[in-house]
């Protein structure tokens, strides 16, 4: 294997350090130095860059394994501003991190360490903002895999009490691959005109995979209601497969949140009798849509108009929907519409309901994002004195931040808070277990 970086000080004599092994030595301060090749470009580049210590590899690049749960691995993230190849970045003891709040605090060991560079755009917004922000790439705001972040190859290191250790950046993440149309499911894409207009009069997007009704090719003069699904970004139309599960698939997968076995041959087993339902003589026919308005800040908009994002309420209501029923024959009347999701999804279906009652039918929000600040998770905005503890006259408890379905708990509001500060990394983002399973 390639060696990735092995150069170290000591004594004021460079060593070079056999495979990927690094030791830190006692003369210098404990830190590392991250620099990307000049293979990535010779452009100066603006984002988050993100360091990354892991115990091991067995789940994956320490990248992946990036959560707030447990067994979560080490981050640390800064700001970079024309950073250009060959010239340093440092993570050191001053730099906030989680869940160690600085390195100084990291247990002395061996690790694999990774770097992340999170690319930065600038947007100069109609407003007069000019704000560096990540645009989505069509990932949906992934910055495991959007297209073009920058990213070093895991390697063995040793933190010790001090003594530099370097990391370099030499691989680029590729372009995402658009899903493909198929008989049942096509994918949509526009350019907005409201939220470009919004952003500076840059090009903004959305899109929606569509699912079609049978019949919907051989009856040419049927219209359509319209079901609007809402969620996180959606890759490709989830839960509809025409083939039955593939009879070779291992079945051992284990999902510690259900406690089951098999838990990807169900999910496929699933998608397919929703097909043969959807397909049956007596399922009513219509069309359902998942949304894409994945943006800077996050991985959906919330489907509301807002000051920071735009109008993604408008936009997705008077632009994208029109344009759907228009190309897949939808009625196109607001009592032949109808929204439906859960969680986020959830809040999203009840808002849109509430903000445009002429333009959808009825909507059906199971286990909403919290309605109002009164409820943040479990913080009261309004009354709480502290959005992390519950205080009593002779003790205080941690806040739960999430749970499971036994309620154990697998971390508080001031550990979700604190992970996001050191990563500045949305909460989809960084709690991939439940966005597995």
């Amino acid at each position: 294997m390639k060696k990735i970086f092995t150069a170290l000080r000591l004594g004021g004599l460079a060593a070079v350090t056999a495979g990927l092994l690094q030791t830190c030595t006692p003369d210098d301060e404990r830190r590392f130095r991250i620099t990307f090749a000049d293979s990535l470009g010779k452009e100066s580049y603006d984002g988050r860059l993100l360091l990354i210590l892991a115990r091991d590899t067995a789940k994956g690049e320490p990248r992946n394994q990036v959560g707030d749960s447990p067994n979560c691995p080490q981050i640390f993230g800064i700001d970079v501003d024309g950073w250009v190849s060959g010239e340093p970045r440092f993570i050191d003891g001053a730099i906030f991190g989680y869940p160690q709040k600085s390195l100084t605090e990291v247990p002395e060991g061996t690790y694999f360490a990774q770097a992340v560079l999170h690319r930065y755009e600038t947007f100069k917004l109609k407003d007069g903002r000019v704000l560096k922000l990540p645009p989505d790439r069509g990932e949906g705001q992934n910055w495991r895999t959007a297209p073009g972040n920058f990213y070093s190859v895991p390697v063995k290191v040793t933190v010790g009490q001090r003594g530099e250790i370097e990391l370099t950046l030499t691989r680029t993440n590729p372009p995402i691959v658009p899903p493909k149309d198929t008989k049942y499911v096509k994918h949509v894409r526009i350019q907005s005109k409201l939220l470009s207009e919004f952003w500076g009069r840059r090009p903004m997007y959305l899109g929606a995979h569509v699912l079609l009704p049978e019949g919907f090719d051989t009856h040419p003069e049927a219209r359509y209601p319209l079901c609007v699904f809402h969620g996180h970004f959606p890759a490709d139309f989830d839960g509809f497969r025409t083939e039955p599960p593939d009879p070779k698939m291992d079945t051992t997968d284990y999902i510690e949140r259900f406690k089951i076995y098999g838990y990807k041959k169900r999910v496929q087993q699933e998608a397919y009798d929703f097909y043969k339902t959807w397909t049956g003589p007596n399922f009513p026919r219509m069309l359902i849509i998942e949304i894409q308005h994945a943006n800077p800040y996050y991985d959906d908009s919330y489907a509301v108009n807002s000051a920071n994002l735009g109008p993604y309420g408008d936009a997705i209501t008077y632009e994208l929907i029109p344009y759907i029923e228009q190309q897949f024959r939808g009625i196109g009347q607001g009592w032949a519409r109808f929204l439906y999701g859960g969680s986020t999804g959830g809040w999203e279906a009840l808002a849109a309901q509430v903000f445009y009652p002429d333009q959808y039918g009825g909507c059906f929000a199971a286990c909403p994002d919290p309605i109002d600040f009164r409820a943040y998770t479990t913080v009261n905005l309004y009354k709480d004195k502290n959005a992390y503890y519950t205080e009593g006259a002779f003790k205080r408890v941690p806040k739960p931040g999430h749970r499971d379905y036994l309620g154990h708990v697998s971390t508080t509001v001031e550990a979700m808070n604190h992970a996001r500060r050191a990563g500045r990394l949305p909460e989809t983002h960084l709690r991939q277990d439940d966005r597995r399973d």
